[in-house]
């Protein structure tokens, strides 16, 4: 546990350090829309995934920091290929202030649905970079990790960050 908890430390040195300049973020959600156009013009896959919104948002239509952090370690305890202690109520309020486009303190069906496919982009390049299948990722795997995820850092700053691991 300790040995995991200097390894998230880590990482948060690292991610704190990425070169503005290199990093290649995703695209941003799609303007709002009133919801009528919106539905009238979803694919099927669209469609689901409000469906799924709703009953995880409730209704208000909104996911606050504590909703998000219950969705994603509900998800996350039924994914057994990860070790991980789950989602911090901190890590949860960070994720909204960021995705939070209209500053209602609570993530929409389109900030949540960018968000969404932003953590099933990065938990695809943690299942693809944990070579050993351990279900953590080693200072090894983690630089190719990071640029995978659009975190492009230099070697200098992984050697510095396994010095102090």
């Amino acid at each position: 546990m300790f040995l995991a908890k200097r390894l998230i430390s880590g990482i948060i040195d690292v991610v704190s350090n990425i070169d503005p300049e290199q990093f290649v973020p995703s695209d941003p959600p799609p303007p709002r829309r009133p919801l009528a156009y919106a539905e009238a013009h979803e694919s099927d896959e669209e469609k689901q995934f409000r469906k799924v919104f709703r009953q995880l948002a409730g209704e208000d239509m909104e996911v606050s920091p504590k909703e998000l952090m219950d969705i994603l370690n509900r998800i996350m305890s039924r994914n057994s290929e990860l070790k991980t202690d789950g989602f911090s109520i901190e890590s949860c309020r960070s994720m909204v202030a960021v995705m939070d486009s209209d500053s209602t303190g609570k993530l929409g069906f389109h900030e949540f649905k960018y968000l969404w496919n932003n953590i099933k982009k990065w938990q695809g390049s943690y299942k693809r970079f944990d070579a050993d299948g351990s279900g953590v990722i080693s200072s090894k795997e983690l630089p190719a990790a990071f640029k995978a995820a659009g975190f492009p850092l230099n070697e200098q700053l992984f050697q510095s960050d396994r010095a102090s691991l």
